[in-house]
């Protein structure tokens, strides 16, 4: 199992009901798909959602969600991935921050 959880690189592995479901979560939606691939959990039945929300901060954001089945094990994998533009710090504020990680 430890081979199957890691070939993506998941950041969080939690159980979620002992002896019966783990919890896992990627950065990214492509990491989880990768995941799904690579483990060969891509079944076509697979329950698995997409969409897209709003955190109460008002910060956007697209989530997948799939719950693959692996030798009687349930797996909830989730990964929420950022959509507001990122926008690069102004000239001063990225120079005072250097200046401040050298100090």
């Amino acid at each position: 199992m430890a081979e199957l959880l890691l070939l993506a690189d998941p950041t969080d592995i939690r159980v979620h009901t002992p002896g019966v479901s783990l919890s896992v979560t990627f950065d990214s939606i492509a990491a989880l798909k990768s995941w799904l691939h690579l483990a060969g959990l891509n079944d076509p039945d697979m329950l698995v959602g997409e969409h897209d929300g709003t955190t109460t901060d008002g910060r956007p954001y697209r989530q997948m969600n799939a719950y693959p089945r692996w030798h009687g094990w349930e797996f909830y994998a989730i990964a929420t991935e950022y959509t507001d533009p990122v926008e690069p710090l102004d000239s001063s504020t990225a120079d005072r921050l250097a200046a401040l990680a050298v100090a």
